[in-house]
């Protein structure tokens, strides 16, 4: 049986694997792209089950109309993918206001753009999923990405809710969190210029590391996407999906930190209760 996708960001890294993959496979996908002419080799081979659209997600009125034309070109989408993001390293004082404001208004905004456009159509069908693609870094931090994960780390939090609150719908949403990977993501990446007080400290050195292509990479990218697909056709809806070694590594490390510190408190937390009658 196939199914219908609805994928942003394709035009290279996870998003165009993942559509090559399902195509190949014989499933339909709405794939959306800043540059849409990186799939024009897909859609000669594939015709009618590949639909192309322009999209920056950002623009909420446009995201609202392709995810209209898609819902009313292919009938019915099973799976939406909100793939598009955009990387940002840089120390917190290195960063431009303008470099901000383009990480968090993609990675953040743009997939709650998404998400409330297509909410609306996969109520109306009584059925679908939301993959949400995240990072390592929707749940630990790495120096000189900060802002990056500002965007993540919310976006983490706001599918937490909603998928709380599609659940009586019968839908759900996954949050996918690959760790690092080969999909041209490190080449990217946005930069600022290196302050020169942050070359001693851990931003420096991982600006070194990216830059000498010493960062390590351990996860083989159509392993990421042959998961993801694989979850999809198992049914299962688990509320996140940790990809690759240095995810479960990190991730695991930062969870029992908190919980760690967290349970410090626990004494402080429970004094500031009401007492009876307050």
């Amino acid at each position: 049986m196939t199914s219908t996708w609805f994928i942003t960001g394709t035009s290279s890294g996870f998003g165009r694997r993942l559509t090559e993959t399902l195509l190949a496979r014989g499933d339909q996908v709405a794939a959306t792209a800043r540059r849409p002419g990186a799939l024009d080799d897909l859609r000669a081979r594939h015709g009618d089950r590949l639909r192309v659209a322009t999209l920056d997600v950002t623009d909420a009125q446009r995201v609202g109309e392709v995810v209209d034309d898609a819902f009313g070109g292919f009938g019915t989408i099973d799976v939406v993918v909100n793939n598009a993001g955009h990387g940002l390293f840089a120390a917190v004082e290195e960063a431009s206001d303008e470099q901000v404001r383009r990480v968090v208004e993609t990675n953040l905004l743009g997939s709650i753009h998404v998400v409330r456009a297509v909410l609306p159509h996969l109520r109306a069908q009584g059925h679908g999923r939301i993959l949400q693609v995240s990072t390592a870094g929707g749940q630990t931090t790495y120096p000189g990405f900060g802002y990056y994960h500002a965007s993540k780390w919310g976006v983490e939090g706001f599918c937490e809710t909603v998928a709380q609150e599609i659940a009586p719908f019968g839908l759900a949403l996954t949050i996918v969190e690959p760790g690092a990977t080969p999909t041209g993501f490190g080449g990217s990446l946005d930069t600022a210029p290196a302050a020169p007080e942050y070359d001693a400290t851990p931003a420096g050195e991982v600006r070194r590391a990216l830059a000498s292509g010493g960062f390590p990479l351990p996860s083989d990218p159509q392993k990421v996407v042959d998961a993801m697909v694989a979850l999809v056709d198992s049914g299962r809806t688990p509320l996140r999906l940790p990809l690759g070694p240095d995810t479960y590594r990190d991730v695991r490390a930062s969870l029992l930190a908190r919980l760690a510190e967290h349970d410090a408190h626990r004494a402080e937390a429970l004094s500031v209760a009401a007492g009876p009658g307050a």
